[in-house]
């Protein structure tokens, strides 16, 4: 019965070798668990939640972390899912068996003093000859500045920016329109751009696109290829656009903005998605007295309890 379960998942779903090895090998541990010796025969229509619960605490036990659970799971969910499809059983047993949370890792942050750095060393490289240098320092400090996702910078138009009220217009995920404010500074590197942008490349015909490679816009791809070429030198474990956009969330915060101000300015449809950098910025703090603060690491006394 297996097998053809493992069939079907390889010829009709069209499932990829190794997913179907982990599926397997997911399954079998359950069926090994469930009898161990084995010369006994299962019944799957007797299987219950409680049988479940009771196999993933075991694992649990022994260590095995939240996001290998998940997938034992979904691996069992797919198989059950399977038999009632094929009459073999009437209702699934992981009705009732949730699937276990995993926690979210804190986004990847680049220092504010890395980040000038690599604005500066560009700057000082800029060259009318490699538009590519020329246009570098301009996209990191545009996604830094304004905490803007890739897709939003490579989305802009000339006409997006207004440079009399010093605000620049994206279009966000699910279409969605945002208007963000402009420090002057960066209206000027963005006007010194398009002055040499048009005296020295070729513009698509069709469309107005602030920031283009040989004659056409700027894709996603080629922006992180030259975020990460820019911030070779950073001491961040993640090189990227969208780790820029963390740096901005967190420099607002520390910098003392409130929560909904920075949720505006990065477009979340819900505050509990900003909120992560709350976490962010509590661990700069922490991390700030510890090295700061003169009772900070000072030893317990004799006596003193925990």
């Amino acid at each position: 019965m297996l097998q053809k379960y493992f069939d079907y998942l390889t010829f009709e779903l069209n499932r990829a070798p190794l997913t179907v090895n982990a599926y397997k090998r997911d399954i079998f541990q359950f069926c090994n668990w469930l009898a161990p010796d084995a010369s006994d025969k299962i019944d799957f229509t007797l299987i219950t939640a409680a049988d479940v619960r009771t196999w993933l605490a075991s694992l649990a036990k022994e260590g095995e972390a939240p996001v290998t659970l998940r997938r034992k799971i979904i691996s069992l969910r797919s198989l059950f899912k399977w038999m009632m499809k094929t009459g073999i059983l009437k209702k699934s047993p992981l009705t009732n068996v949730p699937l276990p949370k995993i926690p979210k890792p804190l986004p990847d942050l680049i220092k504010n003093n890395e980040i000038e750095e690599a604005i500066n060393k560009l700057r000082e490289s800029e060259d009318p000859k490699a538009p590519q240098n020329y246009l570098m320092p301009l996209i990191i400090e545009m996604l830094y500045t304004l905490g803007i996702r890739r897709a939003e910078l490579v989305g802009i138009n000339d006409e997006d920016i207004s440079f009399f009220k010093g605000e620049v217009k994206v279009l966000g995920k699910r279409s969605k329109q945002r208007i963000i404010p402009v420090p002057q500074s960066l209206l000027n590197k963005i006007s010194k751009w398009q002055t040499f942008r048009d005296q020295n490349l070729i513009k698509p015909i069709d469309e107005n696109p602030l920031f283009i490679i040989k004659g056409k816009r700027i894709s996603p791809e080629q922006v992180y290829r030259l975020v990460k070429k820019a911030l070779a030198e950073s001491s961040a474990r993640k090189k990227s656009p969208h780790a820029l956009r963390h740096s901005f969330a967190s420099g607002m915060l520390n910098g003392g903005a409130e929560l909904d101000s920075v949720r505006e300015f990065l477009g979340h449809s819900s505050i509990a998605t900003t909120q992560i950098y709350t976490h962010i910025s509590l661990n700069e703090i922490k991390k700030a007295y510890s090295l700061a603060h003169p009772r900070a690491s000072v030893k317990k006394e004799p006596g003193e309890g925990s």
